[in-house]
């Protein structure tokens, strides 16, 4: 029923969000320009499919609202968490950090943990001079791959959740996890040591000791948001098990928004620099992400064969490519079909992916191209230019677009090599 035409509008919205923040900056801060273009090219798409198929646009409607649900639940209570203080920017404290924020991007998101993370970051290396290598490797770590165990650790494992993959299944990713990121904290570890000792020696004054004198004891305000943390887990993992309809999973993580919103007092908030317009942001694109994206994984779903894919290894490579320009959750979404039709099962279903060696190993490794590759360059997942933003208002110099793709090149592909070899092939 659907044309190959149909595909256009999701290709359009794709291109868009890659696009035009590099070419159309001034357009593209506004979100309300974003939710303009989702309703001039979702809204169509959806009214067209629904004369078709009104299930599958309420399956994907549902979909939606359970993906921002989950979201908002990260961003509103983390954002109710309020770490103060100043450590010391040596390079053992800051890699301290970033594996603790490796570790947390698997319990409260990769968004969640950046956020947190990333003004101590900046108060703990106020004193020094260079200091955007330790932000890349933030976006490295803590934005991309500290979140590939589980469904709230990144967006498109969250989608495999709501298509029935177990919320468990992740945790079978630990090995790729712990070579990744174990790699890039002793790489970062050595990196840091390096800046650190020459600007040691450039500059008057022993640095170690003048960072150390900055220090102010840290404290944490907002403790039970991590309780609401847990308990949004809670409400998914039960959900999952027991097979609860998703509307019931939705009703007690807005319960859980609601209480730490009225809990918690506004100025933690403040003092976290918490604000709407990211969450707004996520919501506005993905509405047209998601109305535009029915034909084209319908069209995959039944015609995935046709695209050449075969190993696990070209599925890593094609959906990491493709999430490297592109949002994650859209590119899981579209091999994870693509797959599905090339071993007949249905793409609304990918527990069913799970049921052959093979399945699994495929969907493993979109998995794996999806969140890791992500942190490619600055537009690959959402919190890479939260980042980048923050630490620039912070004062730090961060590379440009093509500059921090070239921190990417060097760094992360040979290790996405190792990976294929190691457990793709």
């Amino acid at each position: 029923m659907l044309p190959l035409w149909s595909v256009v509008p999701f290709a359009m919205m794709l291109l868009a969000i890659a696009v035009l923040p590099l070419l159309a900056g001034r357009f593209w801060e506004r979100n309300r320009n974003k939710l303009l273009l989702s309703a001039l090219l979702g809204a169509p798409v959806a009214i067209w499919t629904a004369t078709l198929d009104p299930a599958a646009v309420l399956h994907t409607a549902s979909e939606y609202v359970a993906f921002m649900v989950l979201l908002g639940a990260l961003f509103v209570i983390a954002g109710g968490i309020v770490v103060r203080g100043t450590l010391a920017g040596t390079p053992g404290l800051n890699s301290i950090l970033l594996g603790a924020g490796a570790v947390l991007a698997s319990v409260i998101g990769t968004t969640g943990a950046s956020m947190l993370l990333v003004r101590p970051l900046l108060r703990a290396n106020s004193v020094r001079e260079r200091k955007a290598h330790i932000f890349v490797f933030l976006i490295f770590m803590v934005a991309n791959a500290g979140g590939l165990l589980t469904p709230m650790g990144d967006p498109p494992l969250f989608l495999g959740f709501l298509r029935g993959v177990p919320f468990t299944w992740t945790l079978r990713l630990w090995r790729q996890w712990l070579l990744v990121n174990g790699s890039l904290l002793i790489l970062f570890y050595i990196v840091d040591s390096t800046i650190f000792r020459r600007e040691d020696l450039s500059r008057p004054g022993d640095l170690d000791r003048i960072a150390v004198e900055h220090q102010v004891p840290l404290s944490i305000a907002g403790k039970r948001n991590l309780l609401f943390l847990a308990a949004v887990m809670g409400a998914l993992v039960l959900s999952g098990t027991l097979g609860l309809p998703v509307l019931l999973q939705d009703a007690a993580i807005l319960v859980l928004i609601g209480l730490s919103w009225m809990l918690t007092p506004r100025l933690w908030r403040v003092e976290n620099g918490f604000g709407w317009s990211p969450l707004i942001e996520v919501a506005a694109l993905f509405a047209g992400i998601f109305a535009t994206m029915i034909p084209a994984l319908a069209i995959l779903n039944a015609r995935g064969a046709e695209l050449g894919l075969q190993l696990p290894w070209h599925y890593f490579w094609a959906s990491g490519a493709l999430s490297s320009f592109l949002d994650n959750a859209p590119t899981y979404l579209t091999f994870a079909s693509a797959a599905s039709g090339s071993l007949g099962t249905d793409a609304d279903h990918l527990a069913q992916l799970l049921a052959s060696e093979r399945g699994a190993a495929l969907l493993a490794a979109i998995s794996l191209g999806s969140v890791l590759m992500g942190a490619n360059t600055y537009i690959g997942n959402g919190p890479n230019f939260m980042v980048k933003v923050i630490a620039e208002e912070g004062g730090v110099r961060m590379p440009g677009f093509f500059g921090y793709m070239g921190y990417a090149a060097v760094i992360l592909l040979p290790l996405f090599v190792v990976v294929t070899w190691a457990f793709l092939i």
